[in-house]
């Protein structure tokens, strides 16, 4: 009797975090927008990119990444759960981008660094 309790009740809290972890990744807003910007310096480059991904339920359009000296050219639409990567140009001052799209979604992200661990490369 005692381990179909203890079964049962192990049973329910798997039960309880896998509807929690559903809940968490199921979009809450229409239209919603995750950016990560991010630069690993090197010591001889720096590698840096950018992430877009659609977070929200409904297809975003009209996207613009701005670098502060250069553009990426217009994305059209990007739809729910999609994610675009880029590469932003030679040159870019690598300090914040900031990203728009309609409608009126307006996301200035500062660039991160990734954690450096000894003897990982680029440590």
């Amino acid at each position: 009797m005692r381990t179909i309790l203890i079964v049962a009740l192990a049973a329910g809290i798997i039960a309880v975090t896998l509807i929690a972890i559903v809940a968490s990744t199921i979009p809450t807003k229409d239209y919603d927008l995750s950016v990560d910007a991010l630069k690993d310096e090197q010591s001889l480059f720096t590698n840096a990119r950018v992430l877009i991904k659609n977070t929200g339920r409904l297809p975003l359009t009209n996207i613009l990444v701005d670098y502060g000296i250069e553009k990426e050219p217009l994305i059209a639409i990007l739809q729910p759960g999609k994610t675009i990567p880029l590469s932003p140009p030679e040159g870019t001052v690598l300090d914040t981008v900031t990203v728009t799209a309609d409608p009126d979604i307006v996301i200035v992200q500062e660039y991160r660094a990734p954690i450096k661990l000894p003897g990982m490369i680029g440590s």
